[in-house]
């Protein structure tokens, strides 16, 4: 994993983290503007803190990663990946978090007898066409969950807007099936743990991490593009547009506060 990254137009950064053999492993994968995946880096730790991802971030950035590039990030809503994105791209990083994982998260709050139609309810409004139209049936369970399961609610609303990055950007539908979920990483740790099934005996964290971090690049020599990638162009202007109205709206904001003071 020390490979350049200069040069390379990375449009979607997935970051996921997954136990194994007992220790906690990050790892960030890149697509860029063909639609190809790429293994960018990976870290251990005990947990997705931030300090463990803000180091995968800053080996990246070391190894030439652009992080003023405005990108979608693509993470399963830990509170330390998200941080310590902020802290390197700042408003170039445009959140999106795994609809699959806050639709398991919320589920698991409430009876086993209601979770196929929660499921339902909530694949339905990411499904919709515009995000106003996502965010008005997402409140409207809320509002349910509220008097019937208040921790099912707080689950739902915690990081909502998050969720709808993909809806606010207005990706075509393939992509949008592409990016809403973490899974396109997972199925690389699933090589990883078929490859290092074949190690007895492990010779020190060192050890693990070759053997970890070769296995994901023959999983990287055999992933096919994404699904969707000839639209890749329109979230690459889309995220631009959105970076510029972003940049002016904190400015202006900038400008009002100043004026205040």
């Amino acid at each position: 994993m020390e490979r350049s990254l200069a040069g390379l137009l990375i449009s979607v950064m997935v970051v996921d983290g997954t136990v194994f053999k007992g220790q906690n492993l990050v790892v960030a994968v890149g697509i860029d503007a063909s639609g190809h995946k790429l293994v960018l880096g990976l870290r251990q730790g005990a947990t997705e803190n931030a300090a463990v991802v803000g180091g995968l971030l800053g080996d990246l950035m070391e190894r030439g990663l652009d992080f003023t590039t405005p990108r979608l990030y693509l993470v399963d809503g830990g509170k330390g990946i998200r941080a310590a994105m902020r802290n390197f791209a700042g408003d170039a990083a445009f959140v999106q978090r795994c609809q699959e994982h806050k639709i398991r998260n919320v589920a698991g709050h409430v009876p086993e007898s209601d979770r196929a139609a929660l499921r339902y309810r909530m694949r339905a409004a990411y499904n919709a066409l515009e995000a106003a139209d996502s965010r008005n049936l997402l409140y409207k369970l809320h509002d349910e969950l509220v008097q019937s399961n208040p921790s099912a609610a707080a689950s739902l609303q915690e990081g909502l807007e998050e969720c709808l990055t993909i809806a606010e950007l207005r990706l075509p539908g393939k992509l949008r099936q592409t990016f809403h979920t973490t899974n396109c990483i997972e199925s690389g740790f699933s090589i990883v743990e078929t490859i290092c099934q074949q190690v007895k005996r492990w010779q020190g964290s060192d050890h693990r991490q070759r053997w970890i971090a070769s296995a994901l690049l023959f999983a990287e020599s055999r992933w096919n593009r994404i699904h969707g990638y000839r639209h890749m162009p329109v979230l690459i202007n889309a995220l631009k547009v959105a970076f510029t109205q972003r940049c002016a709206q904190n400015a202006a904001a900038s400008k009002k506060d100043f004026g205040a003071a």
